[in-house]
């Protein structure tokens, strides 16, 4: 097959559109300060007095190899400014929202506007898009192996028998011929934690702080501790909300598709306590086999195009935060009512340019951060987890592509630091995105550090998000303050969802 010419897009111009509306930077060294200007559309503005502010942090492709003549990019960065008093600030606090792949110059105004009120007056909250995200010279994987074009009829995203084992392996390999054809085989090394960590201090200098406060959930807990790993003396406070564990990806995503199962499963029971609000039936048994019935009748003749790849991503979309379930459930019914996927089509399109960018950047990110796993344990591992359940939701398993990744690492990415001041981590119990285990061996690497679980709860994301005073109150303290807690916190989470409505 004659493949397109190969590109990089880090090394491509960002859209004129986009730059436009941010300062024009002028060749610099790392640490030359940071000027803030206009930030794009898609940036938030905050509510008035506050104001958001964008500009550039001019880095090297190449952080092992900083020629000065060597290829450069650009990291767009935002700030909102901290509104205490001088006495009340304490610096600067970098926030990620998650991914790889997630943007994070809009996660400046969204995030602190969820913040406790002592954390929003103490910080200038920073937010920037990682490299190969968002404005900071996007990831483009182009078709990406068609991973967006599975859903022909008869066509079922999790492989059984040879001849789909086999087919599913050859989609990994034009997933991975893709991402090094419109990244550029000589740009993918350097799409990595470690690379963007060397970022993050970067932004540091450019702002003219010692240190750096940090504020990552999920993947942003994975580059948090790379940054200590690799910067311990130049951490401040740093919180790990939903925490990644220490694993390999691949690794780490094959936890996460069992915790899946196990959250399923609570959907099923959940759903079935509500015969009268959902119609699904009376036992889990019954709305699984609703559940199945629909995604049959997806995979056998998709609407407009929603078949049972998009079903999947959206129950896997649905299952990691609980106020999904509900409309999970009204679309399973709606579904076997009228042949529509109703709400369990997501508002947002998964096949929109900025899903197409994400899962591009995620791939490229996790294939960066060290070695993929063999095509034969791939295998061995689907099997394993059909016989589990014959039906798993295999979306999260982003690392497989890896697998046949043009760059083979060498080493993983070093986490965390004993020389790192301690940090907290926070994780819900029941989290099946991240599972609590991950947040428990990371803290391993991170001596003196202290975990805040929130107990009973089923969703991922809790800081400034679930509305725990427990849990917020504690992370505040710890932020503002610097007070770690002499233990482990634990606090009571809300249960499942009360269901509410005919």
């Amino acid at each position: 097959m004659t493949r397109p010419p190969r590109r990089s897009a880090l090394l491509c111009a960002l859209l004129a559109g986009a730059t436009a509306l941010l300062p024009t930077p002028t060749a610099q060294a790392t640490a030359a300060p940071l000027h803030f200007g206009t930030c794009p559309d898609s940036v938030p503005r905050p509510t008035a007095p506050e104001t958001v502010e964008c500009g550039w942090v001019d880095v090297p492709l190449n952080w092992n190899a900083p020629a000065a003549d060597g290829p450069r990019l650009r990291i767009a960065v935002s700030r909102v400014r901290a509104s205490g008093t001088a006495v009340e600030r304490r610096g600067i606090l970098l926030v990620n929202p998650g991914g790889p792949g997630g943007s994070g110059l809009p996660y400046a105004v969204t995030k602190r506007a969820k913040l406790p009120e002592s954390v929003r007056r103490a910080y200038d909250v920073i937010g920037f898009d990682p490299r190969g995200t968002g404005l900071s010279s996007p990831a483009d994987c182009g078709a990406m192996g068609s991973l967006f074009d599975s859903d022909r009829p008869h066509t079922d995203p999790v492989p059984v028998g040879p001849r789909a084992e086999s087919a599913y392996l050859r989609s990994l390999r034009a997933l991975a011929d893709d991402c090094a054809a419109g990244v550029g085989d000589e740009t993918l090394p350097h799409l990595s934690t470690e690379q963007t960590a060397r970022d993050m201090d970067a932004i540091r200098a450019a702002l003219g702080e010692r240190r750096t406060s940090f504020l990552g959930v999920s993947y942003g807990s994975y580059l948090g501790a790379a940054y200590a790993a690799r910067f311990p003396y130049r951490v401040g406070k740093m919180l790990l909300d939903s925490a990644v564990g220490p694993w390999d990806w691949y690794g780490f995503d094959v936890v996460q598709s069992r915790a899946l199962l196990r959250q399923r499963d609570t959907f099923f029971n959940w759903t079935a306590q509500h015969p009268d609000r959902f119609g699904l039936g009376h036992d889990a048994g019954a709305v699984r086999d609703a559940y199945l019935r629909v995604r049959d009748g997806l995979r056998e003749r998709p609407v407009d195009g929603f078949g049972a790849a998009a079903f999947d991503r959206a129950v896997y979309r649905a299952l990691g935060r609980t106020e999904r379930w509900a409309g999970l459930a009204d679309g399973l019914r709606t579904y076997l009512r009228g042949g529509t996927p109703g709400t369990l089509r997501p508002a947002t399109d998964l096949d929109s340019p900025g899903s197409r960018t994400f899962e591009a950047a995620n791939r490229t990110v996790k294939c960066a951060d060290g070695p993929g796993p063999a095509p034969a344990r791939i295998l061995a591992d689907l099997r394993r987890t059909r016989r589990l359940d014959p039906q798993p939701v295999l979306t999260g398993l982003e690392a497989s592509a890896c697998a046949f990744w043009h760059h083979r690492p060498a080493r993983r990415t070093a986490l965390g630091s004993p020389a790192a001041p301690p940090v907290l981590l926070i994780a819900s119990a029941h989290d099946p995105v991240t599972p609590i285990e991950g947040a428990r061996e990371l803290r391993r690497l991170l001596p003196g550090s202290r975990l805040v679980t929130l107990d009973d709860d089923y969703s991922h994301g809790v800081f400034a998000s679930r509305g725990n005073a427990c849990v917020d109150s504690t992370a505040a303290t710890y932020l503002v303050d610097g007070q770690v807690p002499t233990a482990d916190v634990r606090c009571a989470g809300p249960g499942l969802p009360v269901v509410t409505g005919p």
